[in-house]
């Protein structure tokens, strides 16, 4: 190949560095640019998309980059559209009305709304693990979960298909995955974080051979809902993982970098990366530990501890968060959750609220600075504020339960859930399967725990199976054996 494999289009709303990340996995090198020229021309070309649909095709205009884009999609040039990119190839989105696409897909973009969200917690943003089912005619896309992360889609009804070959998925009824036609391809999920399925089909699209021994998983068919998701979590301190109770008395924990990698291969859907000590030392998260992280790992990453400002997100995105949590600073100032969804997209936007029993009434109230100040803000409302301002995800913890192994507060749990219409990430106090079979059945889309990976109490594919075979609850659940992926199919 040439000395650059694969030019990734700056849109200035995109996370890149887990594109390039993956990229890198699959031996092929890559460059950044916002140049019309260099995209017109480049071998293959990736859009990708994190933000709004409005902003990204506002960008592509500003520099000549729509009708490069157009030009080399119409030529069958090795073209790849990831997330938002796939859906600024449409002709307008419900997102940002009266704005223009690229106009080269025959198809609305819509958002999840109206009667379609009928079944209980049928969160949005659609965001996790969901199967794609894909078409027979399909060259580069098999069936397999893949991670999703978004508010809107295109609508199997409403895609004249044409000479496109769609894949599809279900959640509030059927919707295009990702749909292929000659050397281009659009995913409306996340190749590059679906773990070695994505890095399987990025392999395919590139025309390499992927070989590496990363684990296969298979949660069979969801049935049009997500997968619940099994995140270990990494409180940092130092470069370190640190473990504690109540946030005090913090023992080391390893090596993230090598744990995070360890959890991926057991089975983790997602890594979440918290900086104990960025809000109380009053300085910024330690960006190089997530850089070293986000190389190391090909599933989605959500990095808190330390965001004041917008810049301060932005810097955790450039270098390989997938999402970024605002804590203490949100409590000081609310305007941040409204400032980074609007910049990022809510699907980039967590809102992490630690939650403490009253000690003077019923219900809980928000605790800041790593739990040491008492805000007297009840927790439960603040999660609505929260959702309403922009938040596309709640990691709510108990602070009462937090490193004690009494299990998640479910009562807290399940008022959250009954409040928010968005996905609810469980955390505080887990020490068994039975603990996070119990999140879930409370409502959370998502369970995290720390000790009993840490200490090696459970591996992450023993507790899938633990819970699955508890509850029946589904889950994407590891195979023992290891990924061979082929390149392009002749």
């Amino acid at each position: 190949m040439s000395s650059t494999d694969v030019v990734i289009v700056r849109t200035g709303l995109a996370n890149l560095a887990s594109v390039q990340s993956a990229l890198a996995r699959l031996g092929l090198s890559s460059t950044v640019t916002e140049d019309a020229a260099q995209v017109r021309d480049a071998l293959r070309v990736i859009l990708p998309g994190v933000g709004a649909f409005g902003p990204g095709m506002r960008m592509l205009r500003a520099h000549g980059l729509d009708n490069a884009l157009r030009e080399r999609i119409e030529a069958d040039r090795p073209t790849l559209a990831v997330c938002l990119g796939m859906q600024l190839l449409c002709a307008a989105s419900e997102e940002s009305p009266g704005e223009t696409g690229l106009g080269i897909v025959d198809a609305p973009v819509r958002g999840f709304a109206g009667e379609e969200l009928t079944v209980p917690r049928l969160t949005v943003p659609h965001m996790g693990w969901n199967r794609v089912s894909a078409m027979r005619a399909a060259r580069l896309v098999t069936s397999g979960e893949a991670y999703f992360a978004n508010s809107y889609r295109i609508a199997r009804a409403d895609l004249r298909q044409g000479d496109w070959t769609a894949s599809l998925c279900g959640y509030a009824g059927s919707f295009v995955a990702a749909m292929e036609r000659g050397s281009v391809l659009a995913c409306q999920f996340h190749p590059e974080l679906s773990g070695a399925w994505g890095l399987g089909l990025l392999a395919r699209w590139a025309g390499v051979e992927f070989t590496e021994p990363l684990p296969v998983f298979d949660g069979g068919s969801s049935a049009g809902h997500l997968l619940p998701r099994i995140i270990p979590c990494l409180d940092v301190r130092g470069g370190r993982i640190v473990k504690g109770v109540k946030f005090a008395n913090l023992r080391d924990a390893g090596d993230p970098v090598e744990r995070a990698a360890l959890y991926e291969r057991e089975g983790a859907d997602e890594i979440v990366i918290l900086d104990v000590s960025a809000t109380t030392e009053e300085r910024a998260h330690a960006v190089e530990t997530v850089e070293r992280v986000r190389a190391a790992i090909a599933i989605p990453l959500t990095v808190g501890g330390g965001v004041r400002r917008v810049e301060d997100a932005a810097r955790l995105l450039d270098a390989g968060a997938d999402k970024v949590a605002v804590n203490t600073a949100a409590v000081s100032d609310p305007g941040i959750i409204d400032a980074i969804s609007e910049r990022f997209g809510r699907q980039c936007t967590v809102l992490a609220v630690d939650a403490a029993q009253r000690t003077d009434a019923d219900g809980w109230e928000v605790v800041v600075r790593s739990g040491t100040e008492r805000t007297g803000i009840d927790a439960v409302a603040w999660c609505v504020e929260g959702a309403a301002r922009g938040a596309g995800e709640i990691l709510l913890t108990s602070w009462d339960r937090d490193g004690t192994g009494e299990g998640y507060d479910l009562a807290l749990l399940e008022a959250v859930c009954g409040r928010v219409g968005i996905p609810v990430i469980a955390s505080g106090g887990v020490s068994s399967s039975a603990d996070l079979g119990a999140g879930l059945r409370a409502g959370a889309s998502a369970v995290l725990a720390a000790s009993i990976f840490h200490d090696g109490v459970r591996r992450v594919v023993d507790v899938k199976r633990e819970v699955t075979g508890a509850t029946g609850i589904p889950m994407r659940a590891c195979k023992v054996k290891h990924a061979s992926h082929e390149g392009a199919r002749p």
